[in-house]
């Protein structure tokens, strides 16, 4: 019987794992210079914490089932709700804001394609408490500037606010549910759809131009905002929403964000999120270019929980590594191990060991060989793997206290006491 790994998901090997967790590493330092704290929760939760407010896609992707007492329980497909019930749970009463960022796995049950997987990972950050213009350009910013640590230069920076687009369907008395629904459209960019859906509501017709015209909206801050103003000359909550928008984009300049777009045609599939929303793409991986979504939300109340304004953000890490990929940015190589010991004879197979938990112990990462090779096959074996250094362990040089040190690159080798190893290869 072959066995395979199930559709959807993927093995990382060594080199790519190694790469993986120098991308991981840099965005959590700096996650950490910017005030958050990492979190984790479970990869599995009750069905009812995503099935409120996740948004229709993601409902009908998510991965559920029952467990042994008869529960309904679901593979998380987002980490903000989770988040959000974390909050509830430890720390309503706690000072604000809070801080927090994750790291970890995702399950949505979509059909793969290059960027998209049943198991996919997410890297964010939650702020919740301030309802502020700055928190949320804070936001912003750490994540453009994450994308940037990482090494992309090929991305842009898109932002919108659902206060705009919500504001007139509200003021059009149009039910939180259809708001939801065209927010859901306009995500997909199902123009024809959105239309049928808005003649359906009986919207004014000069309302449903406004909408279109809106949504189509994408540009320089300053000609957007003007365009938009225009637009919306007697849409008094509209108005008011990018009045707030505008003291957002105010604060990204001071936070040093200085390229971005706005885009009001920015809708987001969950449906949880109310007012600055942002995305952010990268070049190189066609229809899936996204590799950042995020925006201001409110969710504790639907949980049970008191009002509290919120802001986060996920980069998609999976499709990060692909851009980092396709963009040719160059990785540090993973800390490797410097060098092999290799005992030529029996008789100093525990020098060797014991020279191996020597090095180890001063944190320098060492292999050993285990198979009992003669010499010539462990360079061989060394020079397969890629290992820079041979540390030949063998009688003579045992009783004068040394051993021979080879460089595989050059083919150089030199005798040096024991005691200077470390030195050395440090």
């Amino acid at each position: 019987m072959k066995l395979t790994r199930p559709r959807g998901t993927r093995d990382f090997l060594p080199d790519e794992m190694g790469k993986r967790r120098y991308v991981e590493r840099t965005v959590r330092e700096l996650f950490g210079t910017y005030g958050y704290r990492e979190v984790e929760t479970p990869v599995f939760e009750h069905l009812e914490l995503f099935a409120t407010k996740s948004g229709e896609q993601v409902v009908q992707q998510m991965y559920t089932f029952k467990d042994k007492g008869g529960r309904d329980v679901v593979l998380r497909p987002e980490l903000t709700a989770p988040i959000i019930r974390m909050y509830i749970e430890n720390f309503q009463k706690a000072p604000k804001p809070l801080k927090f960022y994750y790291v970890g796995p995702c399950f949505r049950y979509e059909e793969p394609q290059m960027g998209r997987w049943r198991q996919f990972y997410h890297m964010g950050v939650e702020l919740i408490g301030s309802d502020e213009p700055e928190a949320d350009a804070e936001v912003i910013a750490l994540a453009s500037k994450a994308i940037e640590k990482i090494g992309l230069k090929n991305f842009e920076v898109h932002v919108g606010h659902l206060g705009v687009l919500r504001g007139i369907l509200q003021e059009a008395n149009v039910e939180e549910a259809n708001q939801d629904k065209v927010m859901s459209l306009i995500d997909k960019g199902d123009v024809e759809g959105l239309k049928a859906h808005l003649e359906g509501l009986k919207l004014k017709p000069e309302d449903q131009n406004l909408l279109l015209k809106l949504i189509e909206l994408c540009g320089q801050p300053g000609e957007v905002l003007n365009k938009a103003k225009q637009l919306l000359k007697n849409k008094t909550r509209a108005l008011k929403a990018l009045a707030l928008f505008e003291q957002i984009l105010e604060k990204l300049e001071i936070f040093d964000l200085k390229s971005y777009f706005v885009n009001l045609g920015i809708a987001r599939g969950l449906e949880y999120y109310t007012g600055m929303v942002f995305e952010i793409y990268a070049s190189g991986l066609g229809a899936q270019s996204q590799i950042c979504g995020g925006g201001s939300y409110r969710l504790a109340e639907l949980f049970g929980g008191e009002t509290v304004g919120s802001t986060g953000f996920a980069l998609g890490f999976d499709r990060i590594m692909e851009a980092v990929k396709i963009q040719n940015v160059t990785l540090p190589e993973d800390v490797r191990v410097k060098a092999l010991i290799a005992p030529v004879a029996e008789e100093v197979r525990s020098e060797a060991i014991k020279i191996a938990q020597r090095l180890r112990e001063s944190n320098i990462a060492v292999d050993l060989d285990l198979m009992r090779r003669k010499l010539s096959k462990i360079l061989d074996y060394a020079n397969a793997i890629k290992i820079p250094n041979v540390i030949i362990v063998g009688p003579k040089e045992i009783k004068q206290n040394k051993i021979v040190l080879r460089n595989m690159k050059t083919g150089s080798q030199e005798e040096v006491e024991i005691n200077k190893i470390i030195e050395i290869l440090k």
